[in-house]
Formats: structure tokens, C-alpha cells, sequence
């Protein structure tokens, strides 16, 4: 699989819209319940949030994979054997 950097910004868009759209359908659903009106709401809230979400992933998205490789690396020290403590 590569790693290149148009995949991370590519799968980072796919991320980023698939989360906002299941929150934003589960943070309109909370308060409102099944209502008529509650999917124009929820789409209304998706439209503002995936754009917002994609640009805080940008931003995150190196510093999880950052923390990702250095627990990997920490808990996976030679001598505790293939799966290390992961």
C-alpha cells in the first residue's frame, strides 16, 4: 500500500467525510430525535462540518501518525519478541 502524500490527503478526504457525516447525523438525531425535518437539519450541519473537518485533519492528521509511529516503536522494542506489547 503506499504511503505517498497525495494517498494521506486523498484517505484524509474520505476520513474526514465519513466522521462528519455519521456526528453531525448523531448530534442532530440526539436533540431531535426522528422529527420531520431532522435530515434537512442534518445535512445542513454536514455541509458546514465536512469542509471544517477536513482542514482540522490536516493539521492533525501528521501529528496522530507521528504519536502512532512512536508508540508502535516504543512498544515494540527488540528482546519482547514480534507483537512486542501491541
Amino acid at each position: 500500500m503506499s504511503n505517498s502524500k497525495s494517498t494521506v490527503i486523498v484517505a484524509q478526504v474520505f476520513i474526514s467525510c465519513m466522521m462528519a457525516f455519521l456526528m453531525t447525523g448523531l448530534f442532530t438525531a440526539v436533540p431531535m430525535g426522528f422529527e420531520p425535518g431532522w435530515v434537512g437539519e442534518w445535512l445542513r450541519r454536514f455541509i458546514l462540518a465536512w469542509p471544517v473537518a477536513f482542514a482540522l485533519s490536516l493539521g492533525v492528521g501528521p501529528v496522530a501518525f507521528r504519536l502512532a509511529y512512536l508508540v508502535v516503536r516504543l512498544t515494540t522494542r527488540p528482546g519482547r519478541g514480534s507483537e512486542g506489547l501491541l
